[in-house]
């Protein structure tokens, strides 16, 4: 197996934690998910789609090589910035993910590490055809150590659900199952692999609509989200567009149709290019939102949970940690 061509990493399913036998349990990262091939040559890192991301993190570069030198290894895993509390943080990472050849200073404000979780070829050959558990024993044995790099543990024997509940006790993103019988399939969303994330959940003011499209037309496409800051202005929190049933769509869009105003509810409106076609709505109704964090003014991958009647428009805050924690 060739350390110089990128390998598309084997992707998990979303559900939730299998509380059965014959599973194995990792923490779920919040970061960017790279594969790492070292030999000859200087090491490289690609990104999930490909692309070269070797530029981005020289730390990770040095350490793979300082750790492994010559020897021809493929890694797959996920790069990381911890927050000061030691949590993962996405924002954090933001800040790094599209600087090439990042200063000594941008190193040091926001320093990353490269958390490897499966091994897919040593020494030429490949290991995808192994079990999760040999491939494992085979990454573990590889002494990887330090600052920038470092293996991740692994659990055995535990149920999911307690695994979960510690990951939401920690502020983590999630936890990831997977079969210890399971082989690695490169490139292929695999029910064997299952995603678990922790989900915050908040209300939010409903300020106005994309009309849908293609199945979900004559319907809303998504929703544009409001909340009110510490000084009590209506602010914008981003858009969501999932969740949502055909009837549902169908229904908001009769009900907001009632409520539409020429101009935006907000005391600053949203970039024009992300509200080209938007319906303004007055600010009455409330609903529910579940999302991974919350980041830039924004909420990451939201999902639609319903009409809210018992809150007040007043009572509803932005969320206030960059967890999503509220």
């Amino acid at each position: 197996m060739s350390a110089r061509k990128p390998v598309k990493p084997m992707l998990a399913t979303l559900g939730p934690p299998p509380e059965k036998e014959g599973w194995a349990f990792e923490q779920k990262w919040d970061g960017l998910r790279a594969i790492a091939a070292t030999g000859e040559s200087a090491p490289v890192l690609w990104s999930r789609n490909g692309n070269a991301i070797t530029r981005s993190f020289p730390e990770i570069v040095d350490a793979l090589t300082a750790q492994l030198g010559n020897r021809e290894v493929v890694l797959d895993g996920e790069i990381v910035a911890l927050d000061a509390r030691g949590v993962p943080s996405f924002s954090l990472l933001q800040r790094r993910m599209h600087v090439q050849a990042p200063t000594a200073q941008a190193r040091r404000s926001v320093p990353v590490t490269y958390y490897p979780f499966d091994l897919l070829a040593i020494d030429g050959e490949s290991t995808m055809s192994l079990t999760y558990l040999e491939r494992r024993a085979a990454l573990e044995d590889l002494g990887l150590i330090g600052d920038r790099i470092v293996v991740p543990p692994h659990w055995l024997d535990i149920d999911g659900t307690t695994m979960l509940e510690v990951a939401r006790k920690h502020h983590l993103e999630g936890i990831v199952a997977k079969r210890i019988d399971s082989t690695y399939q490169p490139g292929k969303r695999s029910p064997r692999w299952i995603k678990c994330p922790v989900r915050a959940k908040t209300t939010a003011v409903i300020c106005g609509y994309l009309p849908g499209s293609g199945t979900a037309s004559g319907g809303i496409g998504s929703l544009i989200l409001g909340a009110h800051d510490g000084t009590g202005v209506l602010i914008p929190i981003g858009h969501v567009g999932t969740g949502f049933t055909d009837r549902t769509r169908r229904e908001l869009r009769t009900k907001l149709h009632e409520l539409e105003r020429p101009t935006s509810p907000f005391a600053i409106s949203p970039p024009h290019a992300a509200t080209r076609n938007a319906k303004w709505t007055e600010p009455l109704l409330i609903c529910d939102v579940e999302y991974r964090e919350y980041v830039g003014g924004a909420l990451r991958h939201p999902a639609y949970k319903g009409l809210r009647t018992d809150k007040s428009i007043n009572d509803v805050k932005a969320p206030i940690f960059e967890t999503g924690a509220q």
